[in-house]
């Protein structure tokens, strides 16, 4: 077996993922995504389920078109790859999104290695919000106040009740 050089595969697969541009069939529905393009910093807070906040860190977000311009991708990091040797070792999340014309809608997978999990969403997008429910679990995902600079990142789960748990929320400013 031959040995190869893992960095030039590395290289080269990303840049087989990342696109620099959706596709022209796409830059419509792909809209709501397109001020997220970019790298974030990260205010992220999660909460007992007394809502009180139990733990608090740095992390970071990067988001690229993918996949030929078919995609958005986005790994998530926390803490941050500079608060690790502070906050120790945390997640680092894949998400991938695709639009279904026939949904009218995203489906977007997000996988975290670190637990082997796997969730599967189907995302609807408004002038200002992004929303993704859980396809397999009581679970919804949302960006909110989405600019040029900042947006807001809340992960909430649903009791059996109708009632609303938040779990996990992102303040986001983009890097310079």
């Amino acid at each position: 077996m031959e040995i190869t050089d893992g960095a030039a595969a590395a290289r080269t697969l990303a840049g087989l993922v990342v696109a620099d541009s959706p596709r022209p069939e796409y830059a419509d529905a792909f809209r709501p995504f397109a001020p997220l393009i970019g790298s974030w910093d990260l205010d992220v807070a999660w909460y007992d389920d007394s809502g009180a906040v139990n733990r608090q860190t740095k992390g970071e977000w990067h988001f690229a078109w993918a996949l030929d311009g078919r995609a958005v991708a986005d790994v998530w990091i926390t803490p941050s790859r500079a608060a690790r040797a502070t906050d120790g070792d945390g997640e680092w999340g894949l998400s991938i999104r695709i639009y279904d014309p026939e949904l009218r809608a995203f489906r977007s997978t997000w996988l975290g290695p670190k637990a082997a999990f796997v969730m599967p969403f189907i995302a609807h997008a408004t002038a200002d919000t992004i929303t993704l429910e859980a396809q397999n679990a009581s679970t919804r995902w949302e960006f909110t106040g989405i600019t040029e600079s900042g947006f807001h990142w809340r992960n909430e789960d649903i009791d059996a009740d109708g009632n609303v748990i938040l779990r996990q929320t992102f303040v986001a400013t983009r890097q310079a």
